[in-house]
């Protein structure tokens, strides 16, 4: 008998969105479960996903993740007609959804997909309510960053 264990996936996170961090303001961030089928289960494992351009939509309802980018394997989507982007459906609760909604058409929000990433063998979206910045205010963020840095720098050489 052998007792190998599987190797455990090196991080749990499959996709990042880091253009929404530079385009937006993230206020609040929400886990919600994705609705996927086979062949996008397997293309995930391998990292073949992309949310560039991704944001969400309501209708009727309910939430649908638009623009994400999953690529299809070869040896996958041989039996199935495989759309790389498909609208998926995002699960949340009925008063999540509304929260939401109500934000998105009452304060000029938007809502963007930020993450994809496994929860056990799960795959969940991380998605977060978004305000869009100005080029004065991305120059700003850049400028505290690249501050940030230098700080480090400098407490770094000065406990030597």
């Amino acid at each position: 008998m052998s007792t190998k264990k599987k190797p455990k996936a090196s991080s749990p996170t499959i996709a990042l969105n880091k253009r929404a961090r530079h385009d937006y303001f993230l206020e609040d961030k929400q886990e919600a479960g994705l609705v996927l089928s086979g062949w996008e289960i397997k293309a995930l494992r391998e990292g073949k996903c992309q949310l560039l351009d991704s944001y969400v939509t309501f209708h009727k309802g309910e939430v649908w993740l638009t623009g994400a980018l999953i690529t299809p394997l070869h040896q996958a989507s041989t039996h199935v007609v495989a759309e790389p982007r498909r609208e998926r459906k995002l699960l949340l609760h009925a008063r999540e959804i509304e929260r939401l909604e109500q934000k998105v058409l009452a304060k000029g929000y938007t809502c963007v997909c930020t993450a994809l990433y496994w929860k056990g063998h799960r795959v969940k979206a991380e998605i977060a309510l978004a305000k869009g910045k100005q080029s004065h205010d991305k120059r700003a963020t850049s400028k505290d960053r690249d501050w940030a840095k230098q700080k480090e720098r400098i407490m770094k050489h000065s406990v030597r």
